[in-house]
């Protein structure tokens, strides 16, 4: 296989792995959005939790075994992002920044896909989301360690809902002009939406941090719970919920349109 042919198939599969990720969020948002509705089936739940509710649906363990696939062609193609560059962020302090994100994002969904790996081959935990082995989160030390990690996660939800704001997304997309008139609205709901969801996940870390309460860290479910739970609770997670699930398709989109290119030499080109 040349060079040529494998920046190919990396491609494809990170093309996968972003359209992995949007049937993830389509899930969340969906099932966030009917308990918002209160209509039976709805609950707020992770990432984890969403595919758990595919592995119940029919040809569940097919679909599972797609979507593992698929976050292993999205986690490479973040490393590439963070050590090749092909989107120019570059070696300033902001750029260094934005490629430990996608490091981590690589890393995140790596664990992701291992874990639904052992739960599809029936070694893993079965349904429990629960946090395990945090006690080290209670010592003094651990507890400045997840209120940086909270103050990091708030930082890019401010981050995420920047993107969506000024639609900086579409520097990076090739949306054909006929649609690029809903897509684009579609796209910076979803991101503000999501940041939004961010916010609220860092709050819960520092908030743990500070009672120093690591067995009871928080992440979507709980920060669409928290939505929920204040007044005027069920619209306003609604809202997030219909952005959470506008994020899906902004997932989709790039899919088909985001530029990918595994192999560049140059990262100012595509500046």
């Amino acid at each position: 296989m040349t060079q040529a042919e494998l920046d190919q198939q990396l491609g494809r599969w990170a093309r996968m792995g972003y359209g992995s990720r949007g049937v993830i969020y389509l899930v969340i948002g969906g099932l966030a959005l009917l308990a918002a509705l209160g209509e039976r089936g709805g609950q707020t739940t992770s990432s984890k939790g969403a595919m758990l509710k595919i592995l119940e649906q029919p040809f569940g363990n097919v679909l599972f075994f797609l979507l593992i696939i698929g976050l292993l062609g999205y986690s490479t193609w973040r490393a590439i992002q963070c050590f090749k560059d092909p989107d120019g962020h570059g070696s300033s302090g902001k750029g260094l920044a934005v490629r430990t994100g996608l490091l981590i994002s690589a890393v995140a969904h790596t664990a992701l896909a291992f874990w639904a790996a052992k739960l599809l081959i029936g070694a893993g935990s079965g349904g429990s989301l629960q946090n395990g082995g945090n006690g080290f989160l209670t010592t003094n030390l651990g507890q400045i360690a997840l209120g940086i990690a909270g103050i990091a996660v708030i930082v890019t939800g401010f981050a995420r809902i920047y993107k969506g704001a000024t639609a900086r997304f579409e520097k990076y997309m090739n949306i054909p002009s006929d649609k690029r008139r809903w897509a684009r609205p579609v796209c910076q709901f979803g991101l503000i939406a999501r940041g939004v969801v961010w916010l609220i996940i860092g709050w819960l870390l520092i908030k743990a941090a500070w009672l120093a309460s690591g067995g009871e860290i928080g992440g979507t479910s709980e920060a669409l719970a928290m939505l929920r739970d204040q007044s005027y609770g069920r619209w306003l997670l609604g809202i997030v919920a219909a952005g959470l699930f506008s994020f899906g398709i902004y997932c989709f989109l790039e899919a088909a349109y985001r530029r990918i290119n595994c192999s560049i030499v140059d990262p100012g080109q595509n500046r």
